[in-house]
């Protein structure tokens, strides 16, 4: 048990908020839920998806500058994008709330912040940069030949001797991002709703994921095809993913943790 202090009284919580066992297909009723809250505050929602495929466009253009820095980039994107939903996760708080969601809640939000999120934007910043320098190194180390576009990376890697070596720095990208998703799939929406922690809301997300393995690997494997699919139609469907996506995140927490012995987090009070 831990104690934590909300408007003067001191009260004991437990150590992470206990959570809930889901049923397999829950994954499906998160995204019909999210996509509800996206019909409720269509503007300030598909503001969020057109900034993403914005930064997506970004990041192409920016790899056909310095393509070994492609692979990497695209991945670092997703790697952080749980912190740049947290306005999805506001309005669909609000809207929980019984409130009407607009975009100005999505700027309190981000005004508002706190030193857990602050922190865990950072984390996944380093992680994200972390992986585009690995992946840079490695082709850089590793590969001979000489290539000049992500073109000849793709025949040399499926097509040449580079299939082990391709094949290695994708299960080394998966590995990674499991890991983040773990850490990362409930616990920012918890750090917006809730006064916690960085340390336990990241336990209490891998938590939730390690005793739901079954729906949400189902989960996880949405969130992967719907990126997919977004980036297959040169970014354009993260207009409607991202937003879908976000809100849902905030239903899978809901779902997932009973953070309610933690304080709600007011606007304007410190973490």
């Amino acid at each position: 048990m831990v104690r934590t202090r909300a408007s003067g009284q001191v009260m004991a919580v437990p150590e992470l908020p206990p959570v809930r066992r889901i049923g397999i297909a829950r994954p499906w009723r998160w995204l019909a839920l999210g996509w509800q809250d996206m019909r409720a505050a269509p503007l300030a929602s598909l503001a969020h998806g057109i900034l993403a495929a914005i930064g997506g466009l970004f990041i192409v253009w920016l790899g056909s500058q310095a393509w070994l820095l492609l692979p990497g980039a695209l991945s670092g994107f997703v790697l952080v994008a749980p912190i740049l939903a947290t306005g999805l996760y506001e309005l669909s708080r609000r809207r929980a709330a019984g409130e009407t969601p607009t975009i100005h809640h999505v700027f309190a939000a981000w005004r508002r912040g706190t030193r857990p999120l602050v922190g865990l934007g950072l984390l996944l910043f380093a992680c994200g940069s972390a992986w585009v320098a690995v992946s840079a190194l490695l082709f850089e180390a590793f590969v001979d030949l000489s290539m000049t576009s992500l073109r000849d990376f793709m025949y040399y890697a499926l097509a040449q001797q580079g299939v082990t070596l391709f094949w290695l720095w994708m299960l080394a990208g998966a590995l990674g991002a499991a890991l983040v998703f773990a850490l990362t799939a409930v616990s920012v929406p918890l750090l917006l709703d809730r006064h916690i922690g960085l340390r336990p809301a990241l336990m209490a997300s891998a938590r939730a994921v390690g005793d739901n393995p079954f729906p949400m690997v189902l989960w996880a494997a949405l969130i992967m095809l719907a990126t997919m699919l977004s980036m297959a139609t040169l970014m354009a469907g993260f207009v409607i993913s991202v937003p879908l996506l976000g809100h849902a995140t905030w239903h899978a927490y809901r779902d997932l943790l009973d953070a309610q012995a933690w304080p709600a987090r007011i606007e304007g009070s410190e973490p």
